[in-house]
């Protein structure tokens, strides 16, 4: 059975690709087979393939497991709006049942699939929100804090959410440097470390250009168990 991971963060704009893709090349250099998956994304590029989503390719083209765009992408829209408008405009309904089939594929052809959510944990759909996709799976949840002002509030309800239901595991937490001027960053880590329950896998300096292996330096994943 495949581990799965949802890889969720305190907002729009932390770093959740990249760390989505950092992930996979970590799990790689263990051996693994390892598959993104991009379930709902706005703001894509129409290409002579259809549309497409720069997060999404990037998840495709860092797995070491092939797989077809629409299966890792299943819900593309291409304006740069909250997804639940997007789809509207294009008329379309997101279905979870889809998105459980797709990953259910994906996971019968690896032995880890991130899965990368989008926005924050809360971002509606037509009905419900995204967070009902991890949920439904079980998936355990991988919060990217993009560290900047807000960070601390934004980080500690989402973790309340999170756990609140009982569905879905924190596995861990990064702390991403996201905003070079932020500061104290190591007094605001620290009180992350004391109040989140779920351990540190990694924090995240800020570089003027970040590439996922560059990233993967800085994670210690041995703590992302399966569920028992």
């Amino acid at each position: 059975m495949a581990r799965g991971f949802f890889v969720t963060g305190t907002d729009t704009g932390v770093g959740k690709s990249l760390i989505a893709c950092a992930l996979i090349e970590k799990f790689k250099a263990l051996g693994l087979k390892v598959v993104g998956m991009k379930p709902v994304a706005s703001g894509s590029t129409m290409t002579d393939d259809g549309l497409r989503n720069d997060d999404a390719s990037a998840l495709q083209a860092t797995a070491n497991v092939n797989a077809e765009y629409s299966i890792i992408n299943p819900y593309c829209f291409e304006p740069p709006i909250a997804p639940h408008l997007a789809a509207q405009q294009a008329g379309v309904a997101i279905s979870l049942d889809h998105l459980s089939r797709c990953y259910q594929t994906l996971a019968g052809r690896a032995d880890v699939v991130i899965v990368e959510g989008a926005g924050g944990w809360k971002v509606p759909l037509q009905t419900g929100h995204l967070s009902d996709f991890p949920e439904m799976l079980a998936l355990d949840v991988v919060l990217v804090v993009g560290m900047r002002l807000g960070c601390l509030n934004h980080a500690l309800l989402t973790a309340e959410v999170i756990e609140a239901t009982g569905k879905c595991r924190l596995a861990g937490w990064i702390g991403n440097g996201i905003d070079p001027k932020f500061s104290p960053i190591d007094a605001n880590l620290d009180l992350l470390r004391r109040r989140l329950n779920a351990p540190c896998i990694g924090t995240i300096p800020y570089f003027h250009a970040p590439s996922a292996l560059l990233v993967a330096d800085g994670l210690d994943i041995c703590t992302l168990n399966p569920r028992q």
